[in-house]
């Protein structure tokens, strides 16, 4: 589709319905495992219809990706220098453990690029992301050096805090399967075990 042309009411509507639709579609079968025609189908369009809009798998696959990695920042963009160290940390992992439960698609689509090598968002990897974390290591290591938190890597506690928190939407089915829980129940119990543990990690002697 042209670019800078503004958009009618309904290409905006399809182009949105092509993301949602993609978005669906590259959570549960992954980039190589999605085809355009699975795509299209899903979001009630012409495979023809589909090709106006993006030109191929990729570029709606990098469509989403883009907008994925800035509203995935947002929740490490908001630890505030100002705050309270442990509740400004913990803030964070129920910010991450709320996307979790709101955006498991979302989680699914980028641990499946991850465990691809990230090969359409290295660069963001290296770059924007990249800055953000090494800006917020910072601030936690200033923290921990001022004594208002225990000793702590930095940069494996952010991991960590991935780690614990994305678990809940891409390994979802393994946890349903073994909690067997009531709706999204379980993630009540996450928040109070993640606070409890983080809490702890951070205190200082």
């Amino acid at each position: 589709m042209a670019a800078g042309k503004p958009r009618t009411r309904i290409q905006q509507k399809n182009n949105a319905a092509i993301l949602e639709a993609a978005l669906e579609v590259f959570s549960a079968h992954g980039f190589r495992g999605a085809t355009l025609d699975q795509i299209a189908r899903a979001a009630g369009l012409s495979k023809p219809n589909l090709l106006y809009y993006f030109a191929s798998k990729e570029a709606i696959h990098v469509a989403l990706l883009g907008a994925l990695l800035d509203n995935w920042l947002d929740p490490l963009r908001a630890l505030d220098a100002r705050g309270d160290p442990v509740e400004e940390i913990v803030g964070y992992v129920m910010r991450k453990l709320d996307m979790a439960r709101a955006m498991p698609r979302e989680s699914r689509l980028f641990a499946n690029e991850i465990v691809q090598g990230a090969p359409r968002i290295l660069d963001k990897i290296k770059g924007p992301l990249k800055t953000l974390v090494d800006e917020k290591a910072v601030l936690i290591r200033g923290w921990a050096g001022a004594g208002r938190i225990a000793a702590v890597d930095p940069y494996h506690l952010i991991f960590s805090i991935w780690a614990t928190t994305q678990h809940y939407a891409d390994f979802d089915v393994q946890v349903r399967g073994i909690l067997a829980p009531a709706g999204e129940a379980h993630f009540a119990d996450a928040a109070t075990f993640l606070s409890h543990l983080y809490r702890r990690a951070l205190a200082t002697p």
